[in-house]
């Protein structure tokens, strides 16, 4: 049986790259990298449901990555996170932003900031089975599982 290799693996694998001390990354920039990664795992999860139209799948998308869906997730999630994700989450939550989401409060940019920072941490540290498991656990808590559930 071949070894599987996950995403980043990968990704290193092929632009060379070096181990890096994570904790040595801005909230922001885990932030930056955790919107892409959780912005993947919803558009995936989406796409593999079926083929459908790009704007169909963008406005299901919509409903779990914009903003105010994140800050739901991030406050039912607060009493799961271990002591090393709740540091992570605060710092990102706590970070100055230069900009602000279009359709969130000032508390829900935070709140989401911190959750980005969070999965870009689990990413980049290769946890996403950690990653996965908060967000399914997020999404029932916060009753945020319209269209997407976990098994």
């Amino acid at each position: 049986m071949e070894e599987s290799i996950n995403l980043l693996a990968l990704i290193k694998k092929s632009f060379g790259l070096k181990e890096v001390d994570i904790r040595t990354y801005s909230p922001l920039t885990l932030a930056y990298i955790g919107d892409a990664v959780y912005d993947l795992i919803f558009r995936t999860a989406m796409v593999q449901k079926g083929n459908a139209s790009v704007n169909r799948l963008h406005g299901q998308t919509i409903n779990y990555v914009k903003a105010p869906a994140q800050a739901l997730l991030a406050q039912a999630l607060l009493d799961e996170f271990t002591p090393e994700e709740l540091a992570v989450y605060k710092r990102g939550k706590n970070a100055k932003p230069y900009t602000k989401a279009k359709n969130a409060t000032f508390d829900e940019y935070k709140k989401a900031t911190g959750l980005e920072a969070l999965v870009g941490y689990l990413y980049l540290t290769d946890q996403m089975e950690r990653a996965l498991a908060l967000i399914c656990s997020g999404l029932e808590k916060a009753q945020l599982a319209q269209i997407m559930t976990c098994i």
